[in-house]
């Protein structure tokens, strides 16, 4: 029994690899992907099946092993059994052949459920992967040497087959990049919304439904981000709808689009330049004889040919093939006229488009009958008036002299007749009619749409109170800094401080010369007053108001403060400190600067330490700033270009506002240079005021126009109003309210609405709202001076008529 135990187990280790080899050659023109198929599919869900398949294998194999080793125990009937031995041995053959063909057929039945579950199962496989770096082609091998022991290391040759496949596969398709496309899903570039209401997501190759994964809520999603490690690098493929694990080198190469480098990290951005072609013009000539002199002239012949063809075209003999499609298609068709070509539509006129046909003459009158009657018959004064007009005939008011014959045979022929008719048909030729679309506008579509008044309320609508008191022209107004007086000048040589509530005059000070401009100090801890009469600027001390404001500033303007610096000649010629006598510091006199030309304009500084002062007729010297707390001036321009009419101090910034007869130009003071020169497009500018934004400029001239300046869009108006009849000499903007007002020798005042939006992307909103004329015109002069209140919606105005009138809402 041993020695048939021996020859069992001998016979079947030499049967089952002849049977595996017999088997690899019959199947030797199966792909080497379906068998790595094969073997990567056992290792997913489904290799249950497999295992099982195997695992009775093994156990067929393992009652053969032991039926071998238990005959070494019947030693002792191995002679008498040796017939029934090799009958036996026969029959275990046989039955061992039927077992290897049945684990043939189940596996060839595993390869065909596999084939068909391996696009549902490439994902897993995916997930399966292993995390320690491993290849692959090591996990293969691992997989197959288990399988090997299982089999009683039958299995190794198909291993070595496998492992010789791959890698010839590896380097037949080691260039290939079909791989990189997704070649699980059939369906193609198609939106996969189209699935949203099915259980699958495509097809695979096989025609085979690739079902939906399943979707959990999101809780699941919450503690699958909480345990996952690998959750921030897993993304999900739209056309299978499974979760993809990026690798490594996945996450490297889209860190490195995202930093706009290149994918390739092999790649040297600063390899060596190749010249692959040469950049020096290589000058040789083509052939080895020079060209002939009628290469470079025209041919004569072909100019010949080109000037009939194009003669062809002109005259319609030669026709393209798109106008012979054309009558061909024209000739082919059925054609239908009209009996009468004119009567469903107008007669086709060359060259005229919808012309309109001549109007037929007048018939003619009873003046122009052979035989009229008497009262058309010139007498002797209508004789005398045609005579009259001999040298201008259109003037008559007939162009033919009315006669009477007793018959028609004495009517002579109409001398004018050829000419009349040339006259005509020279106007109907030169003169073509045809019909134009006649604009229908509206009137009330030419205004622009505005808001309406209502709704941009708070403004000056009624008169509230009338300035009486000064005995000439009232020229220039300015309010305090609180709004409860309001300081007056006039060609009375005085000036007044009334009390803006109640109309009282507080107090009149002479100031000996006519006062062109006044402004009071910005600065609410100084009680100051700037004067312009004549040629001395003087700061005056109203003394009303808060008493302790008042002594705080003679305190301050009592004394000169000491200073070393040298001041110049060209200053000293031009303005001079002169402390005020005591009779004119008991006035309110506190100190005096003398110019030696007339003082046009005063005005201050937004915080109340600098002054600027205009002297038109100054030339080089026009313009000077001064500092109240040093006591000394200067001159900040020392060429103006052209005559000053009026200077400005931006509400904000270190920026000087210069207006000269035509332009407008804007000087940093801490560049010491000119930033903006702004073009007014007018002869004469007489005032301006800026926009306590400090964006805006508003400009009044002499012309009639009102100019609103954008300075940051452009040096020319952004909005030209002509608002006035005649000159426009006043013009402010409120502090607070979005209004500006304009004053004019019409003896009108307008208040408009002006909003400058925080937007840039919006314009500015100027809507004009009230007008007034309650000033009346003294020596063509009207409205000399307005000025808002600091905090409510008010308007001042002085005219000639030697008052201030007061307007609120």
């Amino acid at each position: 029994m041993a020695k048939k135990g021996a020859r069992n187990k001998r016979k079947l280790e030499e049967h089952i690899p002849k049977k595996i080899e017999e088997e690899i050659n019959e199947e030797s023109d199966v792909e080497t992907d379906d068998l790595l198929n094969v073997i990567n599919n056992e290792e997913d869900a489904d290799s249950s099946d497999s295992d099982r398949d195997i695992e009775e294998s093994d156990g067929e194999v393992e009652d053969v092993l032991e039926s071998a080793t238990n005959g070494n125990d019947d030693d002792s009937d191995v002679e008498e059994e040796e017939d029934d031995a090799d009958e036996e041995e026969d029959d275990d053959v046989n039955e061992e052949e039927d077992d290897i063909d049945d684990e043939e057929d189940d596996v060839s039945s595993v390869e065909d459920e596999e084939n068909e579950g391996w696009t549902s199962s490439e994902n897993e496989e995916e997930e399966d992967k292993p995390k320690n770096g491993t290849s692959l082609s090591e996990t293969k091998s691992k997989t197959k040497s288990s399988k090997n022991k299982a089999d009683g290391g039958s299995v190794s040759s198909l291993t070595k087959l496998v492992k010789n496949d791959d890698n010839k596969e590896d380097d037949e398709y080691k260039n290939d990049s079909s791989d990189d496309e997704d070649i699980r899903n059939t369906v193609g570039n198609i939106p996969m919304k189209w699935y949203d209401e099915y259980k699958h997501i495509g097809y695979n190759w096989d025609g085979k439904k690739i079902l939906k994964p399943p979707q959990g809520d999101q809780l699941d999603e919450f503690l699958k981000k909480m345990e996952d490690p690998d959750f921030w690098r897993t993304v999900k493929d739209p056309q299978t709808g499974q979760d993809v694990v990026l690798s490594e080198q996945d996450i490297e190469l889209i860190r490195r689009i995202q930093a706009r480098r290149n994918p390739d990290a092999q790649f040297d951005e600063y390899a060596p330049w190749i010249e692959w072609f040469t950049s020096e013009v290589m000058q040789m000539p083509v052939r080895k004889f020079p060209e002939h002199k009628r290469s470079f002239l025209p041919s004569k012949s072909e100019a010949k040919k080109v000037s009939k063809l194009v003669h062809s075209l002109k005259m319609g003999w030669l026709k393209t093939l798109a106008e012979k499609e054309k009558e061909r298609t024209k000739k082919d068709a059925m054609n239908f006229y009209m009996l009468w070509e004119s009567d469903d539509q107008a007669e086709h006129m060359r060259r005229i488009y919808k012309h309109i046909s001549a109007p037929k003459r007048a018939l003619p009158g009873h003046a122009e009958s052979y035989n009229p009657p008497a009262e058309y018959l010139f007498n002797e004064k209508e004789m005398k008036l045609w005579k009259k007009y001999e040298e201008t005939p259109s003037k008559r008011k007939l162009h033919f002299l009315p006669q009477k014959y007793d018959s028609l045979r004495k009517v002579p022929s109409y001398s004018r007749f050829i000419k009349e008719r040339f006259l005509r048909c020279l106007d109907l030729y030169l003169c073509p009619r045809a019909i134009k679309m006649r604009l229908t506008i509206e009137p009330e579509d030419l205004v622009p749409k505005l808001p309406s008044p209502k709704d941009l309320q708070p403004f000056p609508s009624v008169q509230s109170i009338i300035y009486e008191g000064h005995s000439d022209m009232v020229r220039c107004i300015s309010v305090d800094k609180i709004g409860q007086y309001m300081v007056s000048g006039s060609d009375d040589t005085t000036i007044k401080i009334w009390e803006i509530n109640t109309g009282r005059c507080v107090k009149t000070i002479p100031v000996e010369g006519i006062v062109r401009s006044v402004e009071w100090c910005p600065n609410t801890a100084i009680n100051l007053i700037l004067v312009a009469a004549s040629n001395r600027v003087i700061l005056i001390n109203p003394n009303i108001g808060d008493y302790v404001v008042c002594e705080k500033t003679d305190e301050l303007l009592k004394e000169a403060p000491l200073s070393d610096l040298i001041i110049s000649d060209k200053v000293k010629t031009t303005v001079q400190w002169v402390d005020p006598t005591e009779e004119e510091y008991a006035k309110g006199f506190r100190l005096i600067l003398k110019h030696f030309k007339e003082v046009a304009q005063v005005t201050w500084h937004g915080k109340g330490d600098y002054f600027a002062t205009v002297m038109p007729e100054g030339a080089n010297k026009a313009v000077l700033i001064s500092q109240l707390s040093k006591r000394r001036s200067q001159i900040p321009l020392a060429k103006p270009k052209g005559l000053v009419q009026c200077v400005l101090f931006h509400p904000t910034r270190p920026m000087f506002f210069v207006a000269t007869q035509r332009h407008v130009r804007v000087y940093d003071l801490l560049k010491q240079a000119m930033v903006k020169k702004l073009t007014t497009e007018s002869k004469w500018v007489s005032k301006m005021d800026i926009h306590p934004g400090g964006d805006n400029l508003l400009v009044a001239t002499y012309d009639r126009k009102v100019l609103w300046f954008d300075l940051d869009l452009s040096t020319k108006p952004y909005q030209t109003l002509r608002l006035h009849p005649t000159a426009v000499r006043a013009i402010a903007y409120h502090k607070r309210y979005p209004l500006f007002a304009t004053g004019s020798d019409d003896t009108g005042v307008i208040v408009s609405h002006g909003m400058v939006y925080n937007d840039l992307l919006q314009n500015a909103l100027i809507v004009p709202l009230k007008r007034f004329e309650e000033h009346k015109r003294v020596n063509d002069f009207g409205v000399f001076d307005v000025k808002f209140h600091p905090h409510q919606p008010w308007v001042f105005s002085s005219g000639a008529d030697s008052t201030i009138r007061l307007h609120c809402n």
